[in-house]
């Protein structure tokens, strides 16, 4: 194992200390793949409104050059977390990649382009069914409609009791997608129905396979988080070295009990890649 600096944060688990020591060894072979919402941005009543941490870019700037390659992986459509976390233009973020859509969609700031596929016709089907839905069923109160353009979510935060709004929604959202050839991601007080096929974990694995990636970070919060989860933890079986991280604790503990590290937030999550960018430069 190589010496790690004593200000950054330690993994709980054996597995993650290797996968930090294999980061640090070796950080023009690894991939630093991060969540955006709960992540890189605070969770905020108005997903609208949702913005980068204030430190955000900055470290990510430090961090990118050092690294093979800095991955946004999102549910968000890639151009409005582009929008969002303000990465278009940015030194030192030339060859930062946003997957969005679970890896349906990818902006590449070497380009500034978005290559997104064509429109589900679920989606078209849902977007026209679903505020109707809702109200037959009693659920507008409370819910709100996301529109997402490959996809569509349905918030129940702002419900007087958000949780019990979630679980009533599940069964019936998934019947509503499943008629229309759609599965339902749960979040944080959000299901979103989108088209099956992409995950984060698959979104992940085929970058790293793109990228050659010899080891990897990946950073989330939240339920969609678990594949790529799951996608790491798989790869680690395979011999290339890993490192989860969680943003909260709280309202995800299925994310959290499988993190190797795990950070109260956005701000403790940007102050640890500033760490790792500076590490890396000490060595550099």
């Amino acid at each position: 194992m190589g010496s790690r600096p004593h200000d950054l944060p330690m993994p709980v688990t054996a597995a993650g200390r290797e996968g930090l020591d294999a980061l640090l060894r070796s950080p023009r072979r690894s991939v630093v793949a991060l969540d955006f919402d709960g992540t890189l941005a605070e969770i905020v009543p108005d997903p609208d409104q949702a913005r980068a941490h204030p430190g955000a870019v900055p470290a990510l700037a430090a961090l990118a050059p050092q690294v093979a390659s800095v991955a946004v992986v999102t549910g968000r459509p890639a151009g409005v977390a582009v929008r969002y976390g303000g990465f278009a233009g940015v030194p030192g973020l030339e060859h930062l990649v946003v997957l969005g859509h679970y890896g349906a969609e990818r902006w590449d700031a070497v380009t500034g382009i978005v290559h997104a596929p064509a429109e589900h016709p679920g989606v078209a089907a849902v977007r026209a069914e679903l505020p109707g839905f809702l109200d037959a069923i009693g659920a507008w109160r409370g819910t709100w409609i996301e529109e997402k353009g490959q996809a569509l979510a349905v918030h129940t935060r702002r419900a007087s009791d958000p949780a019990a709004a979630f679980e009533a929604l599940r069964e019936p959202l998934a019947e509503l997608a499943a008629r229309h050839g759609l599965m339902v991601e749960p979040g944080r007080s959000v299901l979103e129905l989108r088209p099956p096929g992409m995950d984060k974990g698959v979104a992940l694995s085929e970058y790293l396979a793109e990228t050659g990636a010899e080891a990897v970070l990946y950073a989330g919060d939240d339920l969609g988080d678990l594949a790529a989860y799951s996608a790491v933890e798989k790869l680690r079986t395979e011999g290339l070295p890993g490192l989860l991280v969680c943003s909260g604790s709280a309202e995800v503990p299925e994310l959290s009990s499988r993190a190797d590290l795990v950070l109260p937030g956005p701000a403790e999550v940007t102050g640890f890649l500033s760490l790792l960018a500076a590490a890396l430069a000490g060595r550099a």
